[in-house]
């Protein structure tokens, strides 16, 4: 495997949902407060959304875009 993938992240910004922000593709998210999360996955573009996720969960995701629409859940870091 590559170092770029299995080596701690980098870099970390906050994100605030966006409908047509696009991020830097992401090594994972934060969600600092619970709830739904809605993204755009950087594989095949498809958007998912991310049911119940817990306070303080790091989710190990590539995405490029952390959508309002559905997202419910706040204080959401980008990591990568």
């Amino acid at each position: 495997m590559s170092d770029e993938l299995t080596a701690p992240a980098r870099f970390a910004v906050a994100v605030t949902p966006n409908d047509s922000t696009v991020l830097t593709p992401t090594r994972g998210l934060h969600v600092g407060s619970g709830g739904n999360v809605t993204v755009r996955m950087v594989g095949d573009q498809a958007t998912v959304t991310f049911t119940a996720v817990q306070t303080g969960q790091l989710l190990p995701i590539s995405v490029d875009q952390v959508h309002s629409t559905n997202t419910d859940a706040s204080s959401i870091t980008a990591v990568w």
